[in-house]
């Protein structure tokens, strides 16, 4: 395991100096480059475009070195953001591409660092990705480096402002940034003869609860069947379009269909829910035994 370390930190060290070797394009060889690609699919002027600008991507490493990742990681990620931009960029638009490279290798390894910060998913939103990112700078800022144990209501309204996110957003990312993963393995007391994972709650129903849950889904859908099978087959149709359908249609679709009035269809649909009522209650006893609110 020592040699393959060795071995993955000598290859990022080679790498990082090769970037700093590479010279800039100019703003003309950019957009020469870029069109070449994106024209003709040139793959020598996609390899320049790309490696003239591997330094931001170690540059870019660079500064989210402390979040505890390794920096052949995010390298890895960051010259896919590179790969993104070069197949992303469009000349016309006047930009040059280390702007608009900057952006995508900051991004890819951004969301890799939510990704593998935590076992537990630090957050996907856009507020959770900016208080993450923000939140430690920003505290720091407040408080004036002095660390306080907690922030106050108004100290995190002045954060929830600056980054446009709402309150309960910060409260929320300030509790996973305080806490690291802990192993449900972990020992508790003083002997520590119990772990952490022993006093987590299942909350799921049993296997009796979920037998019995089943055994009264299927009696309601065979009272169900059998009571829609006194129905007329129009009395059907507009109660299986109607209310067995996810989105059902519309009260003017249906009578076209059937050839009558959107009225008709209504008064048809009143007189077949009556009557799967009535046949539902005589198997059940009553609505509310078959719908479960009694």
């Amino acid at each position: 395991m020592a040699h393959a370390d060795d071995a993955i930190h000598g290859a990022t060290l080679s790498f990082i100096r090769g970037a700093m070797k590479r010279p800039l394009l100019t703003r003309e060889r950019e957009f020469e480059l870029a069109r070449k690609w994106r024209e003709s699919g040139d793959q020598t002027a996609l390899h320049e475009l790309i490696n003239a600008y591997t330094r931001l991507v170690v540059a870019t490493a660079s500064r989210f070195r402390h979040y505890g990742l390794a920096f052949g990681d995010l390298i890895q990620e960051g010259n896919l953001g590179l790969m993104h931009a070069a197949a992303r960029f469009e000349p016309e638009r006047e930009v040059r591409f280390s702007t608009y490279a900057a952006w995508w290798i900051r991004s890819q390894m951004q969301d890799f660092i939510l990704r593998n910060w935590s076992i537990v998913r630090t957050g996907t939103t856009a507020a959770h990705k900016s208080l993450f990112f923000n939140l430690r700078r920003l505290r720091a800022r407040i408080d004036n480096g002095a660390g306080p144990a907690q922030l106050t209501l108004e100290q995190k309204g002045r954060i929830a402002g600056e980054l446009g996110v709402s309150l309960d957003d910060v409260n929320e990312m300030e509790g996973r940034l305080s806490g690291g993963d802990q192993s449900l393995n972990a020992g508790v007391g003083e002997e520590q003869d119990l772990e952490v994972q022993d006093f987590l709650v299942d909350d799921r129903p049993g296997p009796e609860s979920v037998a019995m849950d089943d055994h009264d889904r299927r009696l309601r859908l065979r009272w169900l069947s059998e009571a829609l099978g006194e129905l007329s087959p129009r009395e059907r149709t507009i109660i299986a379009e109607r209310r067995l359908r996810d989105e059902g249609v519309t009260l003017e679709e249906l009578g076209k269909e059937l050839g009558v009035s959107k009225e008709r269809v209504r008064q048809l649909e009143a007189r077949a829910l009556g009557k799967l009522k009535a046949a539902l209650e005589r198997r059940a006893g009553t609505e509310a035994e078959v719908f479960g609110t009694a």
